[in-house]
């Protein structure tokens, strides 16, 4: 029997009560939804609404129970209301409609026209699955689709990823072209080098249909529609099913925790009533993103996300989730201005238990459908339990976002001189994780990129990259961010909780920040794209950085580092140095901005070790002081090494 959470962490003691009434409410909206059957079997709705053929019938659903008149519109009724494509009232809430065949084809754009008490207007329907839109109005319509000959999969799920290796990544923003790249030319050009950099889960962006390019797909409005700006299901399926062909595990990041404001493309006011699937009030409306607020307590509601979540996963053979904004989602006041710094927080009025009962609920149905599937949760609060198995007490997610870890290196670059950090901060900070819960650690994700912020190596170059980044240059700064950069990323890896993450282009330091097109810069694109040319570019540095990246990835994949628990073995404050071992490796970092030290001597486990690789060697942009071929033996339990100025170092035990 697995132990509960408040049994292995006597801090949650007091809080036995409201994590049993949890898990019982949870037990009992399982009930609500499936009986005692399987919640899998019991969610369907992304069959039973959408349009779709049934015979030689095309059938359509719509809940809208405020509405007193539903009609589809579209090219071929010339966008007219007619009788012949009246919807019917058939319970519940819901209304039907029934064409023949012929009435519909592939490719034929519609709506719907939908009326309510005083008023009406058109609508996207709720479970449409293909949005595009109109290039000059910019209008967005549903779009029949059905082709002739369907996708044929051809590749092998890669399995369970118990230390996933998380590529993030935009499919619009990926190519060097100022344009909106697409599903095609990311499988072409930048799949193959996530296959080469070793990284084994990409998670993509920005999938589900959003009518704002700029807000990096986190404000949607048509939840079963794939963003048709990057290309058609076809080709998002070929590119699933090639990095499945590559060992490559594909998780989406979803986004359950909020939906667009607006009412023409989106959910709000379908049926011309406010909270049809949103809370009541001020809370159906979030006051930081301007956005609509789902009514998690709603069974609708809940069969439509669920639905939802199977729907990625059976329609585009997805391996798993990165569900967004979770703590959003699970407080009232969704976390703005809450410091957490109290576990009362997790338990008490604060928390929208409706939110923690569906993301419960999603975890169960996401691992009934796929054993194997990833679920990552979004959260700066810390709500204990959110990671942990729900037989535990938990929620259920398989991992968590560190996200304190990179607000703490920005901290540490920002705020401190070098020879002011602190290694014991730094390991206390990298390691201090529940150890029930499996956490994805990470140096900097997209959100550090984005204009108003700055990524690691902007930070730590800052104007240097526009003039002396090319290997003719000589530059201390630029030394020193070439060295920081590989450093910061190794000990983010090597003592992360269980996974890692990189968002696309920081492994080899991109400059810059991320800009989407908008009226403030001129609509350009020269900000939303990946310069991949310079990592290739044999004249400058930023390959250097790529070639760490990959080598550390490489590493820690093939020794199966992350299966270990790192162990402090040497940390000195003074010296600023910090050693710990993990699986059969010892990690060395000499942080020191001006100290090299011989003979170094900690204490190590018992063996002899050989050089496994470093963060000086040329290949990477380093100055090449340690030897390649070095071997160390303890002596008496202690080891003795070189540790040059800025360099981390990793030792393989051989014997």
């Amino acid at each position: 029997m697995i132990p509960k959470i408040y049994q292995t962490d006597p801090w949650l003691e007091p809080y036995k009560g409201a994590i049993d009434a949890r898990h019982e409410r949870i037990l009992s909206d399982r009930r609500k939804l499936a009986g005692d059957g399987p919640l899998s079997a019991a969610v369907n709705n992304h069959i039973y609404y959408p349009l779709h053929l049934e015979r030689d019938e095309w059938v359509m659903r719509e809940w809208a129970p405020s509405a007193t008149r539903i009609y589809l519109i579209g090219e071929g009724n010339n966008w007219k209301r007619t009788e012949a494509y009246a919807f019917k009232p058939v319970g519940a809430g819901n209304w039907e409609l029934r064409i023949p065949e012929m009435f519909l084809h592939h490719g034929e754009l519609y709506k719907l026209w939908v009326e309510w008490p005083g008023g009406g207007g058109e609508r996207l329907p709720a479970y449409v699955t293909r949005v595009v839109q109109d290039p000059e109005t910019k209008i967005f319509s549903a779009q029949v689709w059905k082709p002739a000959v369907p996708y044929v999969w051809t590749g092998r799920k890669p399995g369970r990823r118990p230390h996933p290796l998380i590529y993030e990544c935009h499919i619009g923003m990926s190519g060097e072209e100022e344009k909106v790249a697409s599903f095609e030319e990311f499988r072409r050009n930048v799949l193959p080098r996530v296959q080469k950099l070793g990284y084994n889960v990409l998670q993509i962006m920005a999938l589900q249909e959003h009518p704002y390019y700029g807000s990096f797909g986190y404000q949607v409005s048509n939840f079963f529609a794939l963003s048709s700006r990057f290309g058609t299901p076809e080709e998002f399926k070929a590119l699933v099913d090639d990095a499945h062909r590559r060992g490559i595990a594909v998780i989406m990041d979803i986004v359950h925790s909020h939906a667009v404001n607006n009412e023409a493309e989106g959910l709000s006011r379908l049926d011309g009533r406010d909270d049809l699937y949103f809370y009541q009030g001020p809370q159906g409306h979030h006051p930081a993103w301007g956005s609509r607020c789902f009514d998690y307590g709603k069974d609708e509601v809940k069969y439509f996300l669920l639905a939802n979540c199977k729907y990625w996963l059976e329609e585009y053979h997805l391996d798993g989730f990165r569900f967004d904004g979770v703590t959003s989602m699970i407080y009232w006041d969704h976390g703005l201005g809450k410091d957490f710094g109290n576990y009362a927080y997790y338990f008490d009025q604060g928390v929208d238990e409706n939110a923690v009962s569906y993301l419960a609920l999603a975890n169960q149905l996401i691992h009934e459908i796929d054993p194997e599937a990833i679920t990552i949760a979004e959260d700066v609060s810390g709500m204990a339990g959110l990671a942990a198995p729900f037989e535990a007490g938990g929620v259920g997610f398989d991992f968590r976002m560190a996200m304190g870890i990179a607000d703490h290196w920005i901290k540490w670059i920002k705020e401190l001189s070098d020879d002011q950090w602190s290694m014991g901060g730094i390991w206390w900070e990298l390691t201090n994780k529940r150890a029930d819960e499996h956490t994805i650690s990470y140096a900097e994700c997209h959100d550090q990129a984005l204009v108003g912020d700055k990524t690691i190596i902007f930070r730590l170059i800052d104007k240097e990259m526009y003039w002396s980044m090319d290997k003719a240059s000589q530059n201390l700064l630029v030394d020193r961010g070439i060295a920081l950069h590989k450093m910061i990323r190794l000990v983010t890896l090597a003592t992360s909780g269980g996974g890692y993450l990189n968002f696309m282009g920081n492994e080899f330091g991109h400059p810059e920040w991320i800009d989407f097109p908008r009226e403030g810069n001129g609509w350009s694109y020269s900000h939303a794209r990946r310069l991949w040319s310079i990592a290739d570019n044999p004249a400058l540095r930023y390959g250097g950085l790529q070639a760490f990246d990959a080598k550390m990835i490489h590493y820690v994949k093939r020794e199966r580092i992350l299966s270990g628990v790192p162990c402090q073995l040497y940390v000195d404050e003074a010296r600023k140095v910090l050693i710990f071992s993990r699986g059969n490796s010892i990690f060395a970092f000499n942080f020191n901005p001006t100290a090299s030290f011989e003979d170094f001597r900690f204490q190590a486990p018992a063996g002899e070790y050989a050089m496994a690789f470093n963060s000086d060697d040329a290949a990477y942009g380093g100055f090449s002081r340690l030897a390649q071929d070095e071997r160390h033996a303890t002596v008496d339990g202690w080891l003795s090494l070189y540790l040059p100025s800025r360099v981390a170092l990793v030792l393989k035990k051989i014997k």
